[in-house]
């Protein structure tokens, strides 16, 4: 069993591993407040910065809301740019200018997705203060969107919105390595707006700066094809491998499965790096998989693989009170 199964609950194995989790969030506070000091002195920018991430490891749907955010900003009347770490990419000279046809191994997967769908300037780098600083020199942004970055202090900031996983919600409680927190969950007090991905665990009590946010599927793209597509219902009868490389893969497996569809599932790492040999398993049926995964293979895709785009859709009071916080 992997550590990180072991973090949805209390056990033995979270329990010997308190100590250094107390460590870890004692060392997360004295960074951040360094780094808090730190900018006031030494980095401003002249537009507002929007940081979207999560304190928890693993997908939470960030990706989707910084889309949707994007989007959002431009509907009125705003100019975005984004600006992101670039996870798992290759890329030996940094910043990173990204568009929808970057190669998803040399600047990371989300950022390619982020560019596909935003419309928006999309600049990566493992210091997101210099991407920032090259998105400004280029494009006449008017706010800047940070896709991840909470925990990332040296990019100041204006507004933090903390995404959750509505079913994992903070697992144990506990900070790494005991659980799955990056940092201790009073964080959630501090931060200006929590977006939860789905509905609460039953019992939880709804804080004042927390909205929800729904994530769904409808509809299925064929890779090679592009303009071919599918409703999701059209799967049923079927038997479907279903393929996902991100943070919580079983979230995208259950939605398939509350579709009606009788799904085998593959799970890979987040943001792996797929070759052909990878998806062997695939005979004449169809493959079903994320667009984070499809724009890692598209260059191999045969004919029976498909993506299912998302779509996020959180509170209109989160859209309003952001739009009012902008102003202020």
């Amino acid at each position: 069993m992997r550590i990180e199964d072991l973090w949805y609950e209390k056990n033995i194995v979270s329990i010997l591993l308190l100590p250094i989790a107390w460590l870890f969030a004692v060392v997360v506070r004295l960074r951040r407040t360094y780094y808090r000091i730190r900018n006031r002195r030494h980095t401003s920018f002249p537009v507002p910065v929007i940081v979207v991430g999560n304190i928890t490891v693993g997908g939470t749907g960030k990706t989707p809301l910084v889309i949707w955010l994007a989007k959002f900003l431009r509907n009125q009347g705003l100019t975005p740019g984004i600006v992101s770490r670039g996870y798992g990419g290759r890329s030996e000279s940094w910043p990173q200018f990204v568009t929808d046809r970057s190669d998803p191994a040399m600047v990371g997967d989300e950022p390619v997705l982020i560019a596909s769908h935003s419309a928006c300037p999309v600049v990566v780098a493992p210091r997101r203060v210099k991407a920032a600083l090259s998105l400004l020199s280029r494009y006449p942004c008017d706010v800047l969107i940070s896709d991840d970055g909470l925990q990332h202090y040296a990019l100041s900031r204006d507004i933090e919105v903390a995404v959750l996983d509505g079913e994992r919600w903070l697992g144990n409680g506990y900070c790494l390595p005991a659980g799955p927190l990056r940092e201790p969950p009073a964080r959630l007090k501090e931060v200006d707006f929590v977006i939860v991905n789905g509905k609460a665990s039953p019992g939880h009590h709804r804080r004042g700066n927390e909205f929800v946010m729904e994530i769904g599927i409808h509809r299925a793209v064929n890779l090679v094809s592009t303009g071919l597509v599918r409703d999701l219902e059209g799967f049923r009868g079927e038997s479907v491998h279903a393929l996902a490389g991100i943070g919580n893969p079983e979230r995208f497996f259950n939605m398939l499965r509350e579709r009606g569809l009788d799904i085998i599932s593959h799970t890979f790492a987040d943001h792996h790096h797929y070759i052909p040999a990878d998806l062997q398993f695939a005979g004449e049926g169809p493959v079903l998989m994320t667009e984070k995964d499809a724009v890692k293979c598209k260059g191999f895709a045969g004919t029976n693989f498909w993506y299912l785009p998302v779509t996020a859709r959180p509170d209109q009071d989160f859209a309003d009170q952001l739009i009012a916080r902008l102003k202020r």
